[in-house]
């Protein structure tokens, strides 16, 4: 920010402002309401439809219709809060004040920064132009989800190939589940015997968690999956359908071709330029936050929550449920210069959906600790269960629009940053 746009007179100010109307920005906003309905608070949010983006692989599964992950972002943004339609362009928290993208400066007394992540199409040579046709889908956007499904259901033989990119990702489960409910369905069509299916992983291991990898383990050789380790996809020619991927072997890199009949791409994922060109950024440009508090570790009056936050949590929206709570106390402490009390664990879930009526339902948090909702005798969290699909296809989007999005903490209290403490004490 230039210091003209600093020294400009403020177009409004308020009390918190918050960048971002997603998961992350409309359910602290609620949260902070229901503490204290007198706080004017702002968000600074573009987009005219929300997205239930766990929903996006049951609808890559036949499950869900794209109509029942989305809603108008006028009927779920809070009638409390003063909406700016617009993209936040600039951030000085020095000055406490931020530019939208119509040049109006925006002042706060305390700055939220949720704005989610980028999901980087270009990052892929060719990936853009080939999506949607040629058998090359995505989960991870809506519009391509239905096509997913579509290429599901008319593949009878051939190669299916499905890919994860180097960590961290939105929900890193995700890549997996798109492949389990495919080979599901192929399973139950009698036809999963005459097609090679294939999962090509960056990264080193199955799944970061151990506890829930025999599990997992299980149904890649139930479903005669071929797993491939540090195969990172970097190049597709659609029309010829052929993926290349940058394969790490002891003895250095090489290119290696693979040619398919459907290609399912998680492409690689970073924080928004908002973030990652700013002062609030970490060195690998996420946002740099304490992992107990939420709070920036150099902006006091900044605080941060969701996909684009630095922290090492996994990247889900269960995620953000746990962090609200988190985030609304320690800022209104911050506002009544009272300490910081509250404390994140790093709690996170991935559903993991293994097949059509079964999900392993993983819950952890920092270090990979696991942290189980549900009591033991109700639900094993390390095994493939019924309930777990209860709680994945029906359960969890009830709560997110009615319970999360509306400020209802149920089973989300946060920790004291004294059990925070005990707990890092613990594991050391």
């Amino acid at each position: 920010m230039s210091s003209n746009e600093s020294a400009a007179v403020p177009a409004g100010r308020h009390d918190v402002l918050i960048i971002g109307g997603g998961a992350a920005g409309i359910a602290l906003a609620a949260s902070l309401h229901k503490r204290r309905e007198s706080l004017d608070i702002a968000i600074i949010e573009p987009a005219e439809i929300h997205d239930y983006q766990p929903g996006w692989t049951l609808v890559g599964g036949g499950v869900f219709t794209p109509e029942q992950t989305r809603r108008a972002m006028r009927d779920v943004m809070p009638d409390f809060v003063t909406w700016y339609r617009h993209r936040c362009d600039q951030v000085a928290p020095d000055a406490h004040r931020v530019v939208l993208d119509d040049g109006r400066v925006l002042g706060y007394r305390s700055l939220v920064v949720a704005p989610g992540l980028v999901i980087d199409w270009s990052a892929i040579d060719g990936l853009e132009a080939t999506l949607g046709e040629h058998g090359v889908t995505s989960n991870y956007r809506r519009d391509l989800a239905p096509y997913t499904w579509s290429l599901v259901q008319s593949l009878s033989s051939g190669r299916a190939l499905f890919t994860q990119p180097p960590m961290p990702i939105k929900c890193a489960g995700a890549p997996q589940k798109a492949m389990y409910l495919a080979c599901d369905a192929w399973r139950r069509r009698a036809v999963l015997g005459g097609i090679d299916v294939s999962f090509h992983n960056a990264g080193g291991v199955l799944f970061g968690v151990a506890d829930y990898v025999p599990a997992l383990e299980r149904y890649v050789e139930h479903y005669g999956i071929d797993l491939h380790y540090q195969e990172n996809l970097v190049a597709v020619d659609g029309p010829n359908r052929v993926a290349r991927f940058r394969v790490t072997r002891e003895s250095g890199e090489e290119i290696v071709e693979r040619r398919f009949d459907m290609l399912h791409v998680v492409p690689p994922q970073r924080a928004p330029d908002l973030v990652r060109r700013s002062v609030l950024a970490d060195a690998a440009g996420w946002l740099d936050l304490d992992e107990a508090t939420l709070q920036h570790r150099r902006y006091p009056d900044v605080f941060g929550l969701g996909d684009a936050s630095g922290t090492g949590n996994a990247k889900t929206a269960a995620a953000v449920r746990k962090q609200a709570p988190v985030v609304a106390e320690n800022l209104l402490a911050r506002l009544d210069g009272r300490a910081l009390e509250a404390g994140y664990l790093g709690y996170g879930a991935c559903p993991l959906t293994v097949e059509r009526g079964r999900v392993v339902l993983a819950e952890f948090g920092y270090g990979g600790k696991l942290q189980p909702t549900l009591p033991h005798w109700l639900v094993e969290g390390t095994q493939a269960t019924r309930i777990g699909w209860m709680v994945k296809a029906h359960l969890l989007p009830r709560l997110y629009w009615n319970v999360m999005l509306k400020g209802h903490e149920w089973l989300a209290a946060p920790a004291t940053l004294e059990k925070v403490a005990g707990r890092v004490a613990e594991e050391r």
